[in-house]
């Protein structure tokens, strides 16, 4: 710490000898002058605390009041907060056509013979990329006959969450809300759309689970001792990121996400 304000006292000494003034007994507007042409370099409030911390130490009270007690250079250091305001983390982006070419090749098709696992995170990501759900939201949903209801010829399916369930954002509340996805028909002009329908891959998913399964909750453990029970929302995260990351490898390219 004393590096660090011997360092910033000797640039602010340096600044005023190139004005020919005494760096120990300036003006306070001096000083604000000096402040403002470290913070036109972009440094963060808690940079410029430690200015006025070095200066203070160094330098004659001003009007009674040492340099980091003084009223107007409170001020400065506070409006300097505001106009550095903490950003929120950035999130990662991803590519989505990326994804949704590999999700029509392997290891995730042909649908009906893949590993339960790669059938499992299609089926999550393709959902929760068509409901446009919030894990918590998407580990609400069981596969009760009251909760998950396929139309003819499995045309579309209809999706509820768990009876009482209280979503992350009462704003919105989700258990007013019907979640109904149609079918993507196979006729269409490229076929291989047909391979990213989420009522295709629920339907292979459910049929797949049925036989294991311990619990209602729509998406189960597909292996290991915890095979056929319920999954965490930490799980269900993981599992859509894994299915992107795996889509990324496919294409032999780096992939951006994280958990």
């Amino acid at each position: 710490m004393r590096h660090a304000y011997a360092l910033r006292w000797n640039l602010f000494v340096e600044w005023r000898s190139s004005h020919q003034e005494d760096p120990r007994r300036c003006p306070i507007r001096v000083m604000l002058s000096f402040l403002q042409q470290v913070l036109k370099r972009r440094l963060s409030p808690s940079t410029l605390k430690v200015y006025v911390a070095a200066i203070s130490a160094h330098h004659d009270p001003t009007e009674g009041k040492s340099v980091g007690k003084h009223d107007l250079v409170i001020r400065f250091l506070r409006g300097a907060r505001r106009l550095n305001l903490p950003r929120p983390p950035s999130v990662s982006t991803w590519d989505l056509s990326l994804v949704l070419t590999a999700l029509r090749q392997a290891p995730f098709e042909p649908l009906h013979s893949v590993e339960l696992k790669f059938l499992s995170m299609k089926t999550l990501l393709l959902l929760a990329l068509a409901s446009i759900k919030r894990v918590g939201d998407l580990h609400a949903f069981l596969v009760e006959e009251s909760c998950l209801e396929f139309g003819p010829a499995d045309s579309q399916v209809t999706l509820r969450p768990w009876p009482g369930y209280v979503p992350k954002v009462p704003t919105t509340p989700f258990r007013n809300q019907v979640v109904s996805l149609q079918a993507l028909p196979p006729e269409e002009a490229d076929p291989a759309l047909a391979l990213l329908c989420p009522v295709r891959a629920l339907r292979l998913y459910v049929d797949r689970t049925q036989s294991f399964r311990t619990s209602d909750q729509l998406f189960v453990c597909f292996g290991g001792r915890q095979k056929g029970n319920a999954i965490s929302k930490q799980r269900i995260a993981h599992w859509i990121v894994d299915a992107i990351t795996l889509a990324y490898q496919a294409h032999g390219v780096p992939c951006p996400l994280r958990l």
